[in-house]
């Protein structure tokens, strides 16, 4: 199986909703900052809602397409044969179809890091929908997918939302808004079946209780553990006392990530791992400095992500890295070598996403040495797998559908 364009998505949505008459039906919600249609295939007439966000980060749009087709086929089925649980599950297929656009040459293969990396984009912050502006006025709209995305909460007000990410190296893991008894247990015996470790320590849930391996609850948004999360789309079904899911599935396992021993020297892994995230997102900065007054377009999105990463080098270590953090800042949860290894795989992954995709705008030596340096360094350091597509999939499927389930037993 190989992942699907959002073109290809669409097309199978449109199918569903002619083989599925009377049971699926396909509208757009609104259109991207490029005109792009921002499309939902709705599944079922019940009363109790279900969203699945697919593409909220460009590229994980591919599997979080898929997925959403494969869950779409299930809940159709399951209506055509009488098995209706009075739900409605709608499926919002890409909300960020523009950026996906851009990783698309990617999808057919090969499957390899510097294949992934040679088309890798992701918008800089202020450029994803599932993130929410200070304040929506004139001075700070919201995107036009934001907005969409918002609306369609406000209307359907879901008892569960789930959103669809992945990571390149690393584990499977779900994070919640809150606690979903039985989750845990489910997900592990997925991920056992399919090969595929759990992230058992994320660094995007550093600070965040976890009931089980691979699942972290989301703190009370006044919390500052909390986040970026606190200020994004994912708390906003709290206001019709849903919950909302951020499942995440690898492309490549790492099985360290899985790994929940003691790490035998954190203090020593965690200061290497922040002097090299400062000491390379500079290198990518010097290259940008010296080619930027020779691009075509220096203000592309590409270019944009770039320049936030290489700025962002200090702040990215400030919670973790014993050599800059506050002296009054909290203690660091027990650091097993699941633990370490996010946090290492984090600074090794943001400095080469922002040297490829200055490469894409500016395929100059410099920069092709340090994207091809660090893809070799990503792979010795990891030993990555190639997690199968179908796998990926139906690793992400089975998530929405145990948290749904256990929410609901």
């Amino acid at each position: 199986m190989l992942y699907p364009t959002t073109g290809e998505v669409t097309a199978g949505a449109r199918a569903l909703a002619l083989g599925y008459p009377g049971i699926c039906r396909l509208g757009e919600v609104g259109r991207s900052r490029a005109g792009r249609p921002l499309l939902m295939l709705t599944v079922g007439h019940g009363e109790r809602n279900v969203l699945v966000v697919a593409g909220p980060h460009a590229n994980e749009a591919a599997v979080g397409g898929a997925t959403a087709l494969r869950l779409a086929h299930t809940i159709a089925r399951r209506r055509a044969d009488g098995d209706d649980d009075g739900s409605s599950w709608h499926f919002l297929l890409c909300i960020d179809p523009d950026g996906a656009a851009l990783n698309e040459p990617w999808l057919s293969g090969p499957y390899t890091l510097r294949g992934h990396y040679a088309h890798f984009f992701r918008p800089c912050t202020a450029e994803q929908p599932e993130w929410l502006p200070a304040g929506e006025d004139d001075r700070c709209p919201a995107l036009p997918e934001t907005r969409a995305l918002v609306d369609v909460l406000d209307a359907l007000r879901p008892v569960l939302q789930c959103s669809l990410h992945g990571i390149d190296v690393g584990g499977s893991f779900v994070q919640l808004t809150s606690d979903v008894p039985g989750v845990p247990e489910r997900i592990g015996k997925s991920a056992a079946e399919l090969d595929i470790p759990l992230e058992s320590g994320s660094s995007d849930a550093f600070q965040w209780p976890s009931p089980g391996p691979g699942v972290y609850v989301m703190p009370p948004c006044d919390d500052p553990a909390a986040g970026d999360g606190a200020h994004s789309t994912w708390v906003r079904a709290q206001r019709y006392d849903g919950v909302t899911a951020i499942v995440e599935v690898p492309m490549w396992a790492c099985d360290r990530s899985a790994d929940t021993t003691p790490h035998p020297d954190p203090d020593r892994a965690l200061r290497t791992a922040g002097a090299a995230l400062r000491r390379d997102l500079p290198a990518v900065a010097r290259v940008l400095d010296a080619v930027e007054t020779q691009l075509d377009d220096p203000d592309c999105p590409l270019l944009r992500t770039v320049r936030e990463l290489v700025g962002l080098g200090p702040a990215l270590t400030a919670d973790w890295d014993p050599a800059v953090r506050a002296p009054g800042a909290a203690p660091l949860p027990d650091m097993t070598t699941a633990r370490v290894t996010s946090i290492e795989v984090y600074a090794q992954r943001i400095p080469l996403r922002a040297a490829a995709m200055l490469r894409q705008v500016a395929d100059v030596p410099p920069v092709a040495r340090l994207v091809d340096t660090w893809c070799d360094a990503y792979e010795r350091a990891y030993h990555p797998r190639w997690v199968p597509v179908t796998d990926q999939v139906e690793q992400q499927a089975r998530s929405v559908l145990a948290v749904y389930e256990e929410l609901h037993v």
